[in-house]
């Protein structure tokens, strides 16, 4: 297999590994039952809502936000189209493998475990750099048209989804606090370890940038911004979590 190839195999493993993980983590937040991530208090708020399946939910959710993309002018990759359905699948499948927990310990275990294997699907599929997240694209494309920071956009879009979410029946506690001040960190270490080598830029001024300004190319912090962020990232520099 040449360079080429391989390198390839290993950007589309680390995606589809990377997408298939965050749906696992996502559904092991749910069996704890002590509060989501931001996007999944909404996805379960609307499941109790519609009766459908969390992982329905979540597909429905990224397609609607997809196409917030159109007026924003944001182009989808690869790992785009892949997120809406991969991560909503592989989570209603581990639900339906994953029994309740009903041990404290073992809720609090489960907890903290979905967390890091958030952490590491993170790092995974934005390693993989075939683009940012529905939910992150969205994001971007706001911080490009405002001139707002990442983090205030990010703040406001995660504030008014907790909030509905929470309104409409979704999990919120001391999980929901725990992933806020602990995927930043995580996302940040376990990008560095899946990192894949940009290739070689052509010689000129943007040589050492490499494929900076591909997008999905960085991450962008969760609860912090990282300062190398589901995912992709549309300024070289930046850095994006999954959605």
């Amino acid at each position: 297999m040449s360079g080429s190839s391989s390198e390839l195999f290993r950007r589309l493993s680390q995606l589809y590994v990377g997408l298939a993980l965050y749906g696992v983590s996502s559904a092991a937040l749910v069996r704890a039952g002590l509060g989501l991530e931001p996007w999944g208090v909404l996805h379960q708020g609307l499941a109790e809502r519609t009766g459908l399946t969390i992982g329905v939910v979540s597909i429905v959710v990224g397609a609607v936000v997809l196409l917030l993309w159109i007026p924003i002018r944001q182009r989808p990759g690869l790992g785009t189209v892949s997120n809406v359905f991969v991560v909503g699948i592989a989570m209603d499948g581990t639900l339906a493998l994953l029994p309740e927990v009903h041990s404290p310990v073992g809720r609090v275990a489960l907890m903290a475990g979905g967390i890091v294997l958030n952490g590491v699907a993170t790092g995974l599929y934005i390693a993989a750099r075939f683009g940012p997240g529905p939910r992150d694209g969205l994001m971007t494309g706001l911080h490009r048209l405002t001139g707002r920071s990442i983090r205030l956009v990010r703040t406001g879009i995660e504030i008014a989804v907790v909030a509905t979410g929470f309104l409409l029946g979704g999990s919120v506690g001391v999980g929901t606090v725990a992933y806020a001040l602990a995927i930043g960190p995580l996302a940040q270490f376990f990008l560095r370890l899946f990192a894949v080598p940009a290739p070689a830029a052509t010689a000129g001024p943007d040589a050492d940038r490499g494929s900076d300004a591909e997008p999905g190319a960085r991450p962008e912090g969760g609860a912090a911004e990282v300062p190398s962020g589901p995912v992709g990232g549309e300024e070289p520099g930046r850095a994006i979590l999954p959605g």
